[in-house]
């Protein structure tokens, strides 16, 4: 029997997502009070990446847990690799209009370190949302039993057959 390796890595995605959302939220509230202003759409898009992500974990760990059946259908397949597509983009795009964002400013500081921080670790949740969309894609494309799954066929053995 193979070992499930994606829950581990969905565990980590989520670790990694609630950290970034608290970091940014931190440097959201610094720039709010500080310059009397919102925050900058960068860090606004850094709040909303990891609550996507929460969100989209949910289905993303469930369905090939608990609803099997259901994650046979082409549908649900599809509509599983569309949201974690979708997820890997936003990690993407964030990180690296963070990181730019950051890179012409003069930039010193504990809000300064945190947002550099968090945008490190945005990169490495694309990093691990790039790896499972990967697998993702050659499962629905190959019709693979389930994510992460050996696509080996289910034999059942039956006694006197």
């Amino acid at each position: 029997m193979a070992v499930n390796w994606v829950l581990p890595v969905r565990g980590l995605q989520a670790v990694l997502a609630v950290t970034v959302l608290g970091m940014m939220a931190y440097v959201a509230s610094w720039w709010t009070s500080h310059w009397r202003q919102l925050s900058p759409s960068e860090v606004n898009w850094m709040i909303f990446s990891p609550v996507w992500t929460i969100l989209v974990l949910v289905p993303l760990i469930l369905v090939p847990l608990k609803f099997d059946h259901m994650s046979s259908q082409p549908a649900v397949k599809w509509g599983l690799l569309v949201a974690e597509a979708l997820t890997m983009l936003y990690w993407f795009g964030g990180f690296i209009a963070l990181a730019v964002f950051l890179s012409d400013r003069i930039c010193f500081g504990t809000v300064c370190s945190v947002a550099k921080a968090g945008t490190a670790i945005a990169a490495f949740e694309w990093v691990a949302f790039a790896v499972t969309a990967v697998f993702s894609v050659l499962r629905v494309v190959k019709g693979g039993r389930k994510s992460g799954g050996t696509g080996e066929p289910k034999v059942e053995m039956h006694q006197g057959v």
